[in-house]
C-alpha cells in the first residue's frame, strides 16, 4: 500500500502527496456510490411500510438509481473528453452529495425516487470515469496495484453496503441511509478541488444523438417491465418497449455514422468480447435479482429485522471479496474461461440451493447457501472481466470498459425489475425470481463453456 505513494525519478502522474489526497478522493466517491445500493436494497421492505407503498413500487428506489446510472454511463464516459474527467468527476460528486441530502429529506415516495434519479445522474458520472481518473493519478509501474485497490473499495462497499444498512435501520431512522453521504461527500469534494489532476481536453466532439438514444433504450425496457407488473395492457404495456427496440436499431445505426461514436462498434467482431458481454449480462441479472429479493425474503418471510437480515445477507459478498483477488491471480495463469465456468457451475448450485429455503430455515443454512454464491460469483468475475478486456485491440480497452460498467449495471436494474415484476404479480412466492436467476445463469454457463475452445485457439 505505502508503495503507492513513493515517488521514483521519471514518474508520470502526481507527486506523492497530491496522490495520497487524489487516491483518498476516489477511494470515496467510489464508496458511496457502491455502498448506497447496498444500505438501500436491505431497507427496502421499511421503506414500503413507511412510505406506504407496496413492495413491488418500493423496489424503484434501488431501480431507478441503477437504471439511470446504467443509462449514461456510456454518455458520461464520451463528455469526459469534451469537457475533461477532472471536471465531470467533481461535478458528479458534488450532484450525488445534494441528491443524497434531498433523499435524506425526502417526506414522500414520489420525492425519494425523484431523488435517487439525482443521485444516479452523479454516480455515472463518478463511475464512468472511475478507472481511468487511476491513469492520470498513478505513473504506469504502479497502475495495475491502483486499479487492483480500486477494484477492492468495490469489493468491500458490496460486501458491507447490506450490513451497514441494517446497522443504521437499527439505531436510526431511514433518511440516514442517505444522511451519511453527506459528509462523507463534503469531504471528498475538498479534497477533490485540491487534489484532482487536470488534462488537456480533446477537440472532438460529442455524440449527442448517440448518447439520447443510448438512455432511451435502455430505459425503455425496464420500464416497459415495470408497467407490465402494474397490470398494464395493451398500448400503454407495450409501447415503451416498442420505443426501445427502436432506439436500439437507431443507436447501431447512428454508432455506424457518427465521427465520435458512443461505442466504436468494430469491436464487437470480437467474438470473445461480445461473448463475454453477453455472459457478464446474464450473470449480473442474476445478482441483481437475489440482492434485492433475498432481503425481502429474510424479512417478510422468515420475519428477521433489518439486522439480522442484513447479517444473513453478508457471507455472500464477503466470499466474494475473499475470493476475488485469488480468482484474478488464476486467470493470469491459465484460461479464464475455465476458471469463469467453473465459477458459474459453483454460483448456479449455490443459486439452486436458495430456491429450497423455507421460512424455517436456520441462519447456518441459509449461510453456507450464501457462501456458495459468493464463491462461485468471485471465482466468474475477475476472468471474465480480463478475457472481455483483453479479447479487444488495444485502442478499444477504454470503450471497452465503458461497456463492461453498462453491462453490469443495466443488468442487475433488470434483476431488480424482474423482482418488482414477480412482486406486483402477486404469485405467492419469491422462489419465481430466484428460478429465473437460476436461468439466467443456466445461460450464462452455456455460453462461458462453449467459448472455452475459442480461447484456447487465441492462446
Amino acid at each position: 500500500m505505502r508503495r503507492l505513494f513513493v515517488t521514483r525519478p521519471g514518474d508520470e502522474g502526481l507527486p506523492g502527496p497530491q496522490r495520497r489526497l487524489a487516491m483518498l478522493v476516489m477511494v470515496l466517491g467510489t464508496l458511496m456510490s457502491v455502498l448506497d445500493n447496498g444500505i438501500v436494497n436491505i431497507a427496502l421492505p421499511t421503506l414500503a411500510q413507511e412510505l406506504a407503498v407496496s413492495e413491488s413500487r418500493a423496489v424503484w428506489v434501488t431501480n431507478v438509481y441503477q437504471l439511470v446510472c446504467a443509462a449514461l454511463l456510456l454518455g458520461f464516459a464520451a463528455l469526459s473528453r469534451l469537457i475533461g474527467r477532472r471536471r465531470l468527476y467533481l461535478g458528479g460528486l458534488a450532484l450525488f452529495v445534494l441528491a443524497s441530502l434531498c433523499c435524506a429529506l425526502s417526506r414522500s415516495f414520489e420525492w425519494l425516487v425523484a431523488s435517487r434519479m439525482l443521485q444516479g445522474i452523479g454516480a455515472a458520472a463518478m463511475l464512468s470515469i472511475g478507472p481511468s481518473m487511476y491513469r492520470l493519478i498513478f505513473p504506469s509501474r504502479l497502475l495495475g496495484s491502483a486499479i487492483g485497490m480500486g477494484a477492492l473499495v468495490v469489493a468491500f462497499g458490496i460486501a458491507f453496503g447490506p450490513s451497514l444498512g441494517g446497522i443504521i435501520l437499527h439505531f436510526a431512522s431511514w433518511p440516514w441511509l442517505f444522511a451519511i453521504n453527506v459528509p462523507l461527500g463534503l469531504l471528498a469534494l475538498i479534497l477533490g478541488i485540491r487534489a484532482l489532476p487536470s488534462e488537456t481536453i480533446e477537440s472532438r466532439g460529442f455524440d449527442w444523438l448517440g448518447a439520447l438514444l443510448s438512455a432511451s433504450m435502455l430505459s425503455g425496457f425496464v420500464f416497459s417491465l415495470d408497467h407490465i407488473g402494474h397490470g398494464a395492457r395493451g398500448t400503454s404495456a407495450w409501447l415503451p418497449l416498442l420505443l426501445s427496440v427502436l432506439c436500439l436499431v437507431l443507436f447501431v445505426w447512428r454508432q455506424r455514422r457518427a465521427n465520435a461514436p458512443l461505442v466504436p462498434l468494430p469491436m464487437f467482431r470480437a467474438t470473445r468480447f461480445s461473448i463475454a458481454a453477453m455472459i457478464s449480462l446474464m450473470a449480473f441479472v442474476a445478482q441483481g435479482i437475489t440482492f434485492v429479493g433475498l432481503p425481502f425474503m429474510f424479512q417478510t418471510v422468515m420475519g428477521a429485522t433489518p439486522l439480522e437480515a442484513a447479517m444473513l445477507f453478508t457471507p455472500w459478498p464477503l466470499a466474494l471479496m475473499l475470493i476475488g483477488p485469488l480468482s484474478g491471480r488464476l486467470a493470469d495463469r491459465f484460461n479464464p474461461t475455465l476458471i469463469s465456468s467453473l465459477g458459474l457451475a459453483i454460483f448456479l448450485l449455490g443459486m439452486l440451493s436458495l430456491v429450497t429455503l423455507t421460512a424455517e430455515s436456520g441462519a447456518v443454512s441459509i449461510a453456507w447457501r450464501a457462501v456458495l454464491c459468493g464463491v462461485g460469483y468471485g471465482l466468474f468475475q475477475a476472468p471474465n472481466n480480463r478475457e472481455m478486456i483483453g479479447s479487444v485491440a488495444l485502442t478499444y480497452s477504454a470503450n471497452a470498459s465503458g461497456v463492461l460498467a453498462s453491462v453490469r449495471t443495466f443488468g442487475q436494474a433488470l434483476g431488480t425489475a424482474s423482482v418488482g415484476l414477480m412482486l406486483a404479480l402477486s404469485w405467492g412466492s419469491l422462489s419465481y425470481a430466484l428460478w429465473l436467476g437460476c436461468a439466467s445463469v443456466v445461460v450464462a454457463l452455456a455460453l462461458s463453456v462453449w467459448r472455452i475452445p475459442l480461447a484456447r485457439a487465441k492462446a
